[in-house]
């Protein structure tokens, strides 16, 4: 068997006085792709910045093969000390790499390799050390969050990018998609510890539920054994004087192991704090319209959003997502076109910046609002303590500035904040930036339940495929699409998904070469039919879609039809009457649709 590319074993290392690792492992061969899991906080960065080489550990080796190439992605890139983006890539490179790669990662990740370093934003210095740390094409890639600030088309591009390279890659993610489409391995941390399966993320939340029930079962045992022994001690030796000494040191090692024992780490718990119920109609656009300049980044626009709808907002970054949102909710006036509000909203904003987060306030602060020490859920108080706690916060946190806090605790605890704030439509942009699976869990539960309404805007294909009753995606010049369902099934019923730009680069590549090996071809026809390819699917699939919407209306209408069910059950009565009134609007919908692409494809 051939040796691994790298190797660390046996790592220990200790923060403040608290282990953080204790015996942790991380085996690294040709070809592997591992994802590495765990909560935030146990020690999977500190452990990817040991297998980097720039962290020594208290205890444990490392080794790495003679001649191979590490390259290491981290959270928070530094890139200070270079005139341009352009030359900060370059450094990466290693002799005899294609410098050409670094201006292609750059353009590909739409930055500027001109720019000054030091005038970009977080997210933009992100893809510039994505492009610094892929550029070489390295025997081994350490990738820390890489899809952190990209959009969907980047993301997909990403993967595609990952696949095909031959390096052996090491994942650390919270987007689940990602994790299932690239890993084929998976190391978990937990508790200090690393445990390996072999197998991709997709089957690890069922391997690790495994080992939790046999970590209780085992304590079970244990216990029982305990109970066992100190019956013993008391009444087996009443009939002599001299007791079984090897008996009592080994009741003492039981109860020193029960009491050394770690459970799993504590879970978030979440509860969005309600007010009143709004209105059956939450918003309803009419043709709304905002350009910047001469650019349309919305243009329109209708909708209209019920309570209890949960709306997903995707596109590429700048494609006006944050825009429309606030265009929806009243926060910024359109162009043209109206936006009526439904009565009794109640709004709350999570901000995916983190904006409203003061570097200098405390946690304490930030919770209570500078108010005593406690928190107001709707109409009941809770002990800010306590309030910290369901959400991972230890007591002697409550005094920590905001800005030491890393970026999953300040996603914590702008989601503490924001749902302790009595609402009826949370606006949610980008919440799943640095919180871990498990918190991501929760927070798909909460909002599965909220009884409210969800404005969602997130690159989070796998969170929006569990989340969204609809998604609103972006199309050229400021047009936009709503799709019933998560972002699985707006890609089903679009025919196509995000287009990654490194599709759209190779395209162009591939066009230039072919106007300088052929001559210049005579003037094309013009085309026969003016659909587009998503129009000429949508016209294919409509008939079916409106036929299936007609039979759950006559479906809905029969149990209508029964004289005795208003007296009998009016909220079924109720219930029923609006399903059928939003499925005749969709039906409407679609027919009106299917009929302009009819009209569209006779005037070809």
């Amino acid at each position: 068997m051939a040796p691994p590319l790298l190797h660390i074993r046996d790592i220990a290392l200790t923060f403040g006085g608290t282990p953080l690792l204790t015996s942790a492992e991380l085996q690294v061969m040709e070809g592997d792709r591992i994802a590495l899991v765990g909560r935030n906080g146990s020690g999977k960065s500190t452990l990817l910045k040991i297998a980097a080489g720039l962290i020594e550990p208290d205890a444990g080796e490392r080794f790495l093969q003679p001649g191979r190439t590490v390259r290491y992605l981290p959270q928070e890139p530094v890139l200070t000390g270079f005139d341009t983006v352009l030359d900060y890539v370059r450094e990466g490179l290693a002799p005899g790499d294609d410098a050409y790669r670094a201006d292609y990662l750059l353009e590909v990740l739409g930055l500027s390799g001109d720019a000054d370093p030091s005038s970009l934003s977080g997210g933009e210095a992100r893809r510039a050390a994505l492009a610094r740390t892929l550029a070489p094409e390295p025997d081994i890639l350490l990738l820390d969050e890489p899809t952190n600030h990209l959009d969907l088309p980047a993301i997909e591009w990403l993967e595609g990018e990952l696949a095909s390279l031959k390096s052996a890659v090491v994942l650390i993610s919270h987007d689940r998609r990602f994790l299932e489409n690239l890993s084929r391995a998976t190391v978990w941390m937990d508790r200090g510890v690393s445990r390996r399966l072999d197998k991709g993320f997709r089957h690890f939340e069922e391997w690790r539920d495994d080992v939790y029930a046999e970590e209780e079962r085992e304590q079970a045992r244990l216990a029982q054994k305990i109970r066992r022994e100190e019956h013993w001690m008391t009444y087996g030796v009443t009939a002599r004087r001299k007791r079984n000494m090897r008996r009592v040191r080994e009741l003492a090692d039981l109860r020193d192991k029960a009491r050394s024992y770690r459970g799993p780490q504590g879970s978030v718990t979440m509860s969005a704090t309600e007010a009143e119920v709004s209105g059956k109609l939450v918003i309803e656009a009419k043709s709304i319209s905002k350009s910047y300049g001469a650019d349309p980044v919305v243009k329109e626009f209708s909708t209209r959003i019920n309570r209890g709808d949960r709306v997903g907002f995707v596109g590429r970054n700048g494609a006006g997502k944050t825009t429309l949102i606030r265009l929806l909710t009243g926060d910024l006036d359109p162009d043209s076109g109206s936006v009526r509000l439904g009565a009794n909203l109640e709004m709350v904003t999570l901000d995916q910046k983190r904006e409203h987060l003061k570097s200098e306030d405390t946690l304490m602060e930030v919770l209570t609002g500078g108010r005593g020490d406690t928190v107001v859920l709707g109409n009941e108080t809770k002990h800010v303590m306590s309030y910290m706690k369901d959400f991972l916060f230890q007591p002697e946190q409550a005094r920590t500035p905001v800005g030491v806090l890393s970026g999953g605790e300040r996603g914590r605890l702008m989601l503490a904040r924001a749902l302790a704030r009595p609402s009826n439509l949370l606006v949610l942009d980008e919440p799943t930036n640095d919180l871990d699976l498990e918190t991501l869990d929760l927070l798909q539960e909460l909002l599965a339940d909220y009884a409210g309404t969800v404005l969602l805007v997130s690159h989070d294909r796998d969170f929006l495929d569990r989340v969204a009753t609809s998604v609103v995606v972006s199309e050229d010049g400021g047009i936009w699409r709503e799709y019933a369902g998560g972002y699985s099934d707006m890609v089903a019923q679009r025919g196509e998904g995000v287009t990654a730009k490194r599709i759209e680069k190779t395209q162009r590549k591939s066009d230039d070469a072919a106007k300088k090996q052929k001559p210049a071809p005579a003037a094309k026809a013009p085309s026969k039919s003016k659909l587009t390819f998503t129009q000429a699917h949508l016209l294919k699939t409509l008939p079916e879609t409106i036929a299936g919407l007609e039979k759950k209306l006559s479906s809905l209408q029969s149990r209508m039809d029964d004289p005795d069910l208003y007296s009998r059950e009016p909220q079924k009565f109720a219930r029923l009457s609006d399903e059928i009134t939003k499925l005749q609007g969709e039906l409407d919908a679609a027919e009106e649709q299917w009929l302009e692409l009819e009209m569209l494809k006779e005037e070809s």
